[in-house]
C-alpha cells in the first residue's frame, strides 16, 4: 500500500475541531449508549480501527461481553437491549445506511419517543461524528488494534 496521511498532523485545525465536535456530541449522554452507537457504526462502515477502540471503550464504561457481541444482531437479540437503546441503534443504522432509504419517519418517531429534543440532537450528532471517524480511519489506513488518540 501507498502512504497514506496522517489526518491530525496534515490537517490538525480540522483534526481539532472534530475532535471539539466529537466531545460536544457526547455530552449529556450515557456514556455506555454512545459507545453502543459507535460500535454500529463501525460495523456498519465495516471499520474494524473504530471497533477496537469502541469496544475497549465501551468495556471501560461498564458493557458487558455478552451484551457486545449482540450488538451486530440488535435486531434479534431486542432482549438484550432496552427500548431507548434499540431506538438508538435504529436511528445508527437508517442515519449511516442513509443510501438506502434514508431516515424513515417512525425510525425517527421511535427514537424521539425515547429522547428529548436536545438529547436526540446530541445522539444525530454522535451518530455523525462516528461516520466521519470511521471515514477518515478507514480512508487513511488506520491499523486495527492501534489505538492513535492519545498520539494526535
Amino acid at each position: 500500500m501507498t502512504h497514506r496521511t496522517t489526518f491530525g498532523k496534515s490537517a490538525p485545525k480540522a483534526f481539532k475541531a472534530l475532535i471539539g465536535f466529537d466531545a460536544a456530541a457526547r455530552a449529556g449522554l450515557d456514556p455506555a449508549l454512545v459507545e453502543l452507537v459507535q460500535i454500529r457504526t463501525a460495523q456498519l462502515n465495516r471499520c474494524a480501527y473504530c471497533l477496537h477502540i469502541h469496544t475497549s471503550d465501551a468495556r471501560k464504561a461498564g458493557e458487558s461481553e455478552e451484551r457486545l457481541h449482540m450488538v451486530a444482531v440488535w435486531h434479534e437479540a431486542a432482549n438484550f437491549f432496552s427500548e431507548q437503546e434499540r431506538a438508538a441503534l435504529a436511528l445508527t443504522d437508517a442515519v449511516t445506511l442513509i443510501s438506502a432509504a434514508g431516515v424513515p419517519d417512525d425510525v425517527y418517531a421511535r427514537a424521539a419517543g425515547q429522547f428529548g429534543e436536545e438529547e436526540l440532537a446530541q445522539l444525530l450528532a454522535v451518530i455523525f461524528a462516528g461516520n466521519t471517524w470511521n471515514r477518515i480511519a478507514i480512508t487513511t489506513a488506520k491499523v486495527p488494534g492501534t489505538d492513535e488518540r492519545a498520539a494526535a
